[in-house]
């Protein structure tokens, strides 16, 4: 039997957690470079997040749900980002976080379900691929020095493919006694397949933080740092973020989101201390909303959005925008921002300059089905 001594070593924290893994195990890093994809499910409103407000039909389209560009921070003479966004305007300003707007990837139908399967595919089509273009980076990094982790209770389908990965995330149950888990581990000690799972959940949550590992959005940022940041951990991670998805009350829903994500990447980047100095975080959606207010002061599935790259590898304090305009005879199809970046570009080029990576191959590698990858060159220091 373990001794009781041993066993509380690796879950001192005692928080709950769900740890879905073969073996976390990380060992033979041997690149400095973290990299971390940030997902919006919902498709985000970049009009709301990063703010055109020199465009002279911005206030027109959005009417109520216009964001007063006297209380948002300037970025330059076009664009305000949204004033929830304190910490990421902070690191704007010390030239550490950049945005590119005006991007979209190849979708173009609206559906959630299918946007998303393109975005974490990286295909041109939905279902077109089954694995996902963040899986298919760490197998071209090599696994042997970037295995990566998901902060999420299940392994997100970007991350799913050849390459084992982790999924970490703090659970809502209570804290289990120590005496209990105790217990637990010395029932499974003897057991071929419940024995190194369970000893791996354990040290999964000491690495994570164990109390401190809370469910919140500043709590996924510590845990994901608490990975990232050990010399032995996962230098790939990636972060699911729910409910960008308004339709309706677009104003107050917004509000609480960003504020969430900001808290989410300020948390990241404290926990990293030093290694912030050579992390990307990419932040992205599945595609954007409709250039208009609706009826119900929201906005619907629309096209093209926002992106965000942070971090301190970053060569930040910019805006990226092709701008088309938002005229009527300048929207896509009439009613969405008109995409004019690709987001696998931009995926691209910042993964292959966070490894050192040839640019072309890697937008090859995870955007196999594009024919002519024109990856962004400049997003990071090389």
């Amino acid at each position: 039997m373990i001794s009781r001594r041993k066993f509380l070593s690796v879950t001192a924290a005692g928080a709950g957690a769900m740890l879905v893994a073969p073996q976390l195990v990380f060992a033979s890093v041997q690149s400095e470079r973290r990299f971390v994809f940030i997902i919006q499910r919902g498709a985000a409103d970049g009009l709301h997040i990063v703010v055109p407000y020199a465009e002279p039909a911005y206030a027109t389209l959005r009417g109520p749900i216009a964001v007063d560009a006297s209380t948002a921070t300037r970025l330059d003479g076009t664009f305000a980002l949204h004033p929830s966004l304190q910490r990421t305007a902070q690191f704007y300003a010390d030239k550490q976080a950049m945005f590119v707007h005006a991007v979209a990837t190849p979708y173009r139908d609206r559906s959630h379900f299918d946007g998303q399967n393109v975005l974490e595919t990286g295909g041109n089509a939905p279902y077109s691929l089954r694995d996902g273009w963040l899986n298919r980076l760490v197998a071209l990094v090599g696994p042997s020095r970037a295995q990566a982790i998901a902060v999420a209770p299940t392994v997100p389908l970007a991350l799913r493919g050849k390459v084992d990965v982790a999924s970490y995330a703090p659970s809502a149950l209570p804290s289990a006694s120590d005496d209990l888990l105790m217990r637990v581990g010395a029932l499974y000690e003897h057991d071929a397949q419940l024995g190194p799972l369970w000893h791996s959940a354990m040290a999964a949550r000491d690495m994570a933080g164990g109390e401190r590992a809370r469910g919140d959005a500043a709590g996924i940022g510590k845990v994901a740092a608490n990975f990232l940041a050990r010399p032995d951990g996962p230098r790939i991670a990636m972060i699911e973020t729910l409910g960008w998805d308004t339709h309706s009350g677009q104003n107050p829903r917004l509000t609480a989101q960003l504020k969430a994500l900001d808290a989410m990447v300020g948390a990241l980047r404290d926990g990293l201390g030093p290694v912030w100095d050579k992390t990307t975080v990419v932040v992205a959606t599945e595609f954007g909303r409709t250039a208009a207010v609706n009826g119900t002061g929201g906005t619907d599935h629309g096209t093209g959005t926002a992106a965000m790259l942070m971090g301190g590898a970053v060569r930040g304090g910019r805006v990226l925008a092709d701008w088309p305009g938002l005229r009527t005879a300048d929207l896509y199809q009439g009613r969405d921002l008109r995409p004019t970046t690709s987001l696998d570009d931009v995926i691209a080029g910042a993964a292959s300059e966070t490894f050192g990576l040839d640019p072309h191959r890697t937008a090859a590698a995870l955007f196999p089905q594009t024919k002519e990858s024109k990856p962004v060159a400049g997003l990071v220091a090389v």
